[in-house]
């Protein structure tokens, strides 16, 4: 199967953009984005609001996701879990409460001011079984079968090189692992004047990827699909509301399980 990665731009000008863009989503998340931000985006994708009212107020009102997949996930007390895009630990928190004080959650993102935020949230809310890592998802400093879920929210269309996202991810999940993730997908593929466009992909639409090739490198880096579901996810501002509407633009949450028998 030929990996499908983007080189019609340059890497290092797309992953300045995601910065700059996550940067300003950490510390000006009042400001208005092509996304929805923060809590009432968080209530609408299914987080259950009593949960959200025990994470700290920082990192709820820069959340950032497309997509509420911990009902797919099923986390329990603990887990060893990995969240890939971490940004501000929404959804680092959110696990943390779920596998208890005797799990782990290590928290993976590139841009050092959602780390910094996150990290200051951290312990001032003393979430001592959370740590934040500064890495890139197609390079996870994380050890072999090590790693009981792996989550991601509306962070792998950011990757030129998903199929290696993929490969990482069922490199580090123990036999019988899972991931949870929600992300923007595409009904065809889109146009270079789309795919090509760093600024749509900082925003989380030009990387989306057609979802049945999206689900194909999934299950060739060794994980099984076993559930796909929709989410009620809009992007706001025209533009990206044009695209999603000619290109079937849309957000999904996903099950998958590495293959072979659990230890």
């Amino acid at each position: 199967m030929k990996t499908p990665t983007i080189t019609s731009f340059n890497p290092q000008e797309l992953e300045h953009k995601v910065k700059e863009m996550y940067k300003a989503v950490a510390e000006h998340p009042e400001v208005t984005y092509h996304f929805e931000m923060g809590r009432q985006l968080a209530e609408r994708l299914g987080y259950p609001l009593d949960e959200l009212d025990e994470l700290p107020i920082g990192a709820v009102n820069s959340f950032a996701g497309v997509g509420y997949y911990f009902d797919l996930a099923e986390l329990e007390v603990g887990e060893i879990v990995a969240d890939l895009g971490s940004g501000s630990g929404m959804d680092a928190f959110f696990a943390a409460k779920q596998v208890g004080s005797i799990g782990r959650v290590i928290g993976i993102d590139m841009t050092t001011e959602q780390l910094q935020k996150a990290e200051d949230l951290r312990w001032k809310d003393r979430f001592h079984q959370v740590e934040f890592q500064q890495a890139y998802i197609e390079k996870l400093p994380l050890a072999d079968n090590c790693i009981d879920a792996v989550i991601s929210n509306g962070v792998i269309n950011l990757s030129v090189d998903k199929a290696k996202v993929f490969q990482e991810i069922a490199r580090v999940l123990k036999p019988g692992g899972r991931l949870a993730l929600a992300d923007i997908v595409s009904s065809v593929a889109l146009p270079e004047s789309i795919s090509c466009n760093v600024s749509l992909w900082a925003s989380c639409i030009g990387g989306a990827m057609e979802i049945s090739s999206y689900q194909a490198l999934i299950e060739a880096a060794g994980l099984e699909v076993v559930e796909i579901k929709e989410n009620p996810y809009a992007f706001i501002s025209r533009s990206a509301q044009g695209a999603t509407r000619d290109y079937g633009i849309k957000s999904i949450s996903l099950l998958a399980v590495k293959r072979g028998m659990e230890n």
